[in-house]
């Protein structure tokens, strides 16, 4: 059975699911690595804690190991030396010792395990982080871009876009040809009064040659006359 579980709302179980149906997905890869951040702080407490706890273990392991030999050792020169009362009672507390480091050798091996199998879990969650920190940057970088081409196409939506410009100039030539139409029009109506006027005035010229010309043609007939 794992040391600790995971309570987190989010886990990679789920999350590939939960970003498929997201709107926001860098809020929600934002939300589960601050829950695995909150978790890896634990597990390292934790950590330390087993790790502390297994110390301890292991000096009590060490301590009824040491006590154990001693023991046997005075029981030893105690029966050499005759005394066998005296090995009787060294040979009782060794059984004791025997029986301590008996548990804590027990107590010393499941928190070793623990402690690896922690230290395991604690490795996967922080390789976990790592690795969707990195996408986390990714997609950051992705919803950046589409934020801005967002915002370019409202803009160039918002400007009309660069198609009508040709249409505005040409609107504005068919304008400007109307302008210069009218303009030559009006030019050819002021120089057509002057040829007017010019033949005009030649007409009564030659009128006039013609009437001072018939009134000499008269008044030398009449001298003929007298």
């Amino acid at each position: 059975m794992s040391v600790f579980r995971r309570m987190r709302d989010i886990t990679v179980a789920n999350l590939n699911e939960r970003l498929e149906q997201s709107q926001d997905p860098v809020k929600l890869i934002d939300q589960f690595l601050h829950s695995t951040r909150e978790e890896i702080g634990e597990a390292e407490r934790l950590y330390q804690q087993y790790a502390s706890h297994t110390k301890q273990l292991q000096q009590q392991v060490n301590q009824a190991t040491a006590m154990r030999n001693k023991r046997e050792e005075q029981a030893l020169l105690a029966l050499k030396a005759g005394e066998d009362h005296l090995a009787k009672l060294a040979l009782q507390e060794k059984i004791i010792h025997e029986e301590k480091l008996e548990q804590y050798s027990g107590l010393l091996e499941t928190s070793q395990q623990s402690l690896f199998e922690l230290e395991t879990q604690l490795n996967e969650l922080k390789i976990e982080y790592q690795t969707v920190y990195s996408k986390r940057q990714f997609y950051a970088a992705r919803m950046e871009s589409l934020r801005l081409q967002q915002r370019m196409n409202q803009r160039a939506g918002a400007y009309g876009g660069g198609g009508d410009v040709p249409k505005m100039f040409g609107r504005l030539e068919d304008k400007m040809t109307d302008w210069e139409l009218e303009a030559k029009s009006l030019s050819d109506l002021r120089r057509m009064g002057q040829e007017y006027a010019v033949q005009a005035g030649e007409t009564v010229a030659t009128v006039l040659e013609r009437e001072m010309a018939r009134l000499k043609e008269k008044l030398n007939n009449d001298g003929r006359k007298e």
